[in-house]
């Protein structure tokens, strides 16, 4: 029998809470009226609302359905959803990660981040929630309610420190959690998003399911990355033959037989030679595996764009 008061925070003041890992399991959540608390919830659930919390910090591991925050104002939060929303709230700053556009409604001063976070068990929540570390569109912001002349959110400096918005929990039972919240070690792929690009030149790198795709994605992330390239977004999708047509055109019929193994993950690189870069990258350290990149400057933008527009449709964005 589950009882709702494991799964509530209501009315808290000057605290610091928090579940660990394996004690939510899936159900839903309930924050409301908590002022001045560090609130930590380390595990999957269904879906979370966050209602009437004041000047919190907030850290929620992935949902599988939405998050919903009302009535807030002044939280800094670090969340992983299927489906952000907030109503009625002023200055929320969030790292987030969302499969699907978050969306705002009559609220104001919002900025937003790219989620970054780790600890151990954290790869296995997100998969437990049905999220791809891939699929992350926090910078795609809907506003609801816009405003002629004013702008009614933003995104976070791009060398914000999450530790300085959420801090680590200081209660002897959350310090068990092994967290680290170095950039290079998040579970999810930290992308520049609707920044400004620093190049027009951009690459499109596309893995193929099988036993390694996210760790070979994963690698070929640090490899560009660690040579200078911005990694601006990333997505996991499944394909079909007419899809990877429009997307690989002439070279489609070697990928078309390995779209059935599931979905496909792919990156875009960003930066003054970030096609060669990605060639020489791919064939030094993948020789064996099929990886699809952009064959040069001139097709790269266009595959880019193929793809990004066919998985925006394919995802109902």
């Amino acid at each position: 029998q589950v009882d709702p008061k494991d799964y509530t925070f209501s009315g808290l003041k000057d605290e610091t809470v928090g579940r660990l890992p394996g004690k939510v399991a899936g159900q839903q959540f309930v924050i409301q009226d908590c002022e001045n608390c560090s609130i930590y919830i380390f595990d999957h659930s269904a879906t979370i609302t966050i209602d009437d919390c004041v000047n919190c910090q907030i850290f929620l591991g992935p949902i599988k359905g939405s998050v919903f925050f009302r009535d807030c104002k002044d939280c800094k939060c670090i969340v992983a959803c299927q489906q952000f929303r907030t109503r009625d709230c002023k200055k929320l700053e969030v790292f987030l990660c969302c499969a699907t556009q978050p969306i705002i409604e009559s609220s104001t001063g919002m900025k937003f981040g790219c989620f970054q976070y780790y600890y151990p068990e954290l790869a296995l929540q997100f998969k437990d929630a049905g999220l791809s570390i891939f699929n992350n569109t926090w910078s795609n912001i809907h506003d609801f309610t816009p405003v002629s002349g004013e702008n009614n959110w933003g995104l976070l400096p791009e060398d914000a420190v999450v530790q300085d918005y959420v801090p680590l929990p200081s209660s002897e039972e959350l310090k068990a959690v092994r967290i680290s919240t170095d950039a290079t070690r998040s579970i999810i792929p930290i992308t520049r998003g609707r920044r400004q690009k620093s190049s027009d030149e951009s690459c499109l790198a596309v893995f193929f399911a099988g036993d390694y795709t996210t760790a070979n994605a994963r690698k070929l992330i640090d490899e560009m990355t660690g040579k200078g390239f911005q990694l601006v977004q990333t997505k996991e999708v499944s394909m079909k033959a007419e899809d990877a047509h429009r997307v690989f055109q002439q070279c489609a019929s070697e990928f078309i037989p390995l779209l059935e193994r599931g979905p496909v993950v792919a990156l875009e690189f960003n930066g003054d030679g970030a096609v060669e870069g990605c060639r020489s990258t791919v064939n030094d350290v993948f020789s064996g595996t099929k990886v699809f990149v952009s064959e040069s400057k001139a097709s790269a933008s266009q595959d880019v764009d193929n793809f990004y527009n066919f998985a925006d449709m394919q995802m109902g964005m």
